[in-house]
């Protein structure tokens, strides 16, 4: 015979169920759900817990704390070192290339302890003073990489004395460090570019031997015939010697030429075309390296991104 259930008073129902403010005081299947669940014995488990006992006396989470991660610096840091060459020295402050250093130290800009300093290998002590034009320079700790897509009618270069716009003008909201140009782009071609105050990964970019690749889209005021994109392609002797190209090919139309170089004189794509009988009327630089225009609005500049640096940093 089937027992009744025992009311909400009797005694039996005391030590398995405690009513909460919340459940309702007359749901029967709480009740035995809730005794019934009193009545299990509980399984012993015969897993390890790690949490609490560890491979030895200690906890396991001790153990694991000992180990800590190497703090790295990342690669936007740099280290001033001892006894820098003076061309260095000059290219790390942010001035200019370490090229264009030894060209300013040569024309006696460069002064040590302000005394005209005209040897480029000369090694920085930690005492000196060196100054760039009668201002003090440092190297900077703080390097900065920045791309920026330049607009029309905007000048590569710091300053301008006519008071026009340069490249400066269109990346000063990003950073307050002192930083310049890798390479040139003439006052009329748009496309990439690129800024930073570190010296050595600037002179790396822009020497010819490290043969960094730009590509070009051009557009001509006439149809570029078939013979005379084989000649660009076959390298055209210009005034200042040979103009080799990397790839050369037509684009939407005949009139539009994609034109890709290494090589780094000025104004050189639109002197290998006009060579030929024919006028650039628009000129993008639409990749640099591994870099392209994606997500970069013209006139709009970002900075590069860890994993692009150091791609750009092991190019050979």
């Amino acid at each position: 015979m089937k027992r009744k259930p025992n009311r909400d008073n009797d005694k039996p129902f005391s030590k398995f169920y405690k009513k909460k403010a919340t459940e309702d005081p007359y749901d029967e299947v709480s009740y035995y759900a809730d005794a019934e669940k009193e009545k299990r014995p509980k399984k012993q488990s015969n897993k390890k817990n790690f949490d609490k006992k560890g491979f030895g006396k200690k906890k396991f989470a001790n153990k694991q704390s000992k180990f800590k991660k190497k703090e790295v610096p990342t690669s936007h840091e740099a280290p001033v070192e001892e006894n820098m060459r003076l061309n260095k020295y000059i290219a790390h402050a942010g001035i200019c290339s370490r090229r264009k250093a030894s060209e300013h130290i040569q024309n006696g800009l460069v002064t040590v302890n302000d005394v005209v300093m005209l040897e480029m290998g000369y090694k920085v002590q930690a005492a000196d003073v060196v100054k760039f034009q009668d201002e003090i320079v440092q190297p900077t700790r703080n390097h900065v990489y920045i791309l920026l897509n330049k607009p029309k009618n905007v000048i590569t270069t710091l300053h301008d004395e006519n008071g026009r716009k340069t490249v400066l003008d269109f990346v000063s909201d990003l950073t307050k460090e002192r930083i310049y140009p890798v390479g040139r782009l003439d006052r009329n071609t748009t496309g990439l570019l690129l800024l930073t105050n570190d010296g050595t990964f600037a002179q790396k970019l822009s020497h010819p031997s490290f043969g960094v690749k730009k590509v070009y889209k051009a557009k001509l005021d006439k149809a570029l015939l078939p013979q005379d994109l084989e000649k660009i392609r076959q390298t055209l002797q210009l005034e200042d010697g040979p103009a080799p190209v990397d790839a050369i090919e037509y684009g939407d139309n005949n009139k539009t030429i994609g034109i890709e170089i290494h090589i780094g004189r000025n104004r050189i794509v639109r002197r290998i075309f006009e060579h030929l009988g024919y006028e650039v009327v628009k000129l993008d630089r639409v990749r640099y390296a591994s870099l392209t225009k994606k997500n970069i609005p013209i006139g709009k500049s970002r900075f590069l991104t860890k994993q692009e640096i150091i791609i750009l940093k092991h190019l050979s």
